[in-house]
């Protein structure tokens, strides 16, 4: 399916266009095209109207599924991601950079405009049955999350947990979206052998604020009753307090991690806020829009979070940021840990158990 989106590109939506549950305000282009695009009401045309704005598809065929990574701040080495863009549309997301890629905008196409990586289960088999590789737990969700709303439909996911379950593979999962029930009779096997841990992220506990921030995940509470799913399937979750948005949210950090272990979780993070490139102006839109009163306090705490910028990408100081008040925010992390219950890390994933299935026409082996 060819892109047929006719969103016009510009610092801003037309005036009188309203984007309906949406994180970003505005579609400025890609910071890697030469010319700049906006539209200009000169008066002739109807006027727009509030609506709401498609998502559109196209099929990425990928030479490759694994990426590999040598990030200090990640548990893990190697990650697959089944769709770029995410329908989401969380107004913080720190991946929105990555649609620049494909000459896209950071803004509201990186929420409309996805690309499904089609035939990746069969690309990952390939992968996994190469005589060179070397096993180890592969991280899904760390970009774009696997469980947006279009793979109830595509099913890319569950296509590549079925080819991870085959070879007995381990894998981390990070998720915000309740469509990871229907995958619990594959987690659950794998659960079983130790080859799987899931991560649900949780920003707030307020529906409100979370439908603002976040306009097309699942709600809160609905989050929560995915933790008591997958715990009651003996499927080993991890509660992500992500991100933690200083002077919005970071009052709820002992609250959600409560609520969370109060439904099954076992071990808990946190991550604060990350603003990349272009997902800083675009959050401050969403903080001027929605919290004016708080924007210039937020922002402020995250500059002093990140050494006076907007972000720091320096490997250790990213995830958890520096100075008195990221101290205090470790602190009461730590505190919330022993108070409810909850661990840092979950079991160690096996590997052990890692095998390519026999072929049709493959010799089986006599012993």
């Amino acid at each position: 399916m060819a892109y047929d989106s006719t969103l016009p590109l510009g610092p801003a939506l037309p005036l009188g266009l309203k984007a309906k549950a949406r994180g970003a305000a505005s579609n400025a282009v890609g910071r890697f095209e030469k010319l700049a695009r906006e539209t200009y009401i000169d008066g002739w045309d109807a006027p727009f109207e509030e609506t709401t704005l498609r998502t559109t598809t196209v099929d990425e065929r990928p030479r490759k599924i694994i990426s590999r990574n040598d990030s200090p701040d990640l548990p893990f080495d190697r990650s697959i991601n089944p769709y770029r863009g995410c329908e989401h549309g969380c107004s913080y997301c720190y991946a929105r950079p990555s649609h620049a890629y494909l000459g896209l905008s950071a803004g509201l196409d990186f929420e409309t405009r996805l690309t499904r990586k089609k035939d990746a289960a069969e690309v990952l088999a390939r992968e996994l049955s190469a005589k060179s590789y070397d096993v180890a737990p592969i991280g899904i969700g760390t970009n774009t999350d696997p469980y947006q709303p279009i793979e109830a439909r595509d099913r890319v996911m569950r296509d590549i947990l079925t080819v991870l379950s085959e070879h007995n593979h381990p894998v981390m999962i990070t998720t915000k979206g309740t469509l990871i029930e229907r995958d619990i009779d594959i987690l659950r096997g794998m659960a079983a052998k130790g080859l799987v841990h899931v991560g649900i992220s949780v920003t707030t506990l307020g529906s409100t604020l979370s439908r603002q921030l976040e306009p097309r995940a699942p709600a809160p509470a609905r989050r929560l009753k995915t933790i008591r799913m997958l715990s009651d399937a003996g499927i080993p979750v991890r509660a992500m307090v992500a991100p933690v948005i200083p002077a919005l949210t970071d009052h709820e950090l002992e609250a959600i991690m409560g609520a969370c272990a109060k439904n099954g979780a076992q071990a808990a993070s946190y991550i604060m806020l990350r603003l990349p490139r272009e997902v800083a102006p675009l959050f401050e839109d969403w903080l001027n829009e929605h919290v004016p009163d708080r924007a210039a306090r937020v922002m402020n705490r995250v500059r002093e979070l990140h050494g006076g910028k907007d972000y720091d990408s320096s490997f250790t100081k990213r995830m958890k940021g520096q100075g008195e008040w990221a101290d205090l925010m470790a602190q009461r992390f730590d505190i919330a840990l022993n108070r409810t219950g909850l661990r840092l890390k979950l079991p160690r994933l096996t590997r052990d158990l890692f095998r390519v299935p026999p072929k049709m026409g493959d010799q089986l082996s006599l012993f």
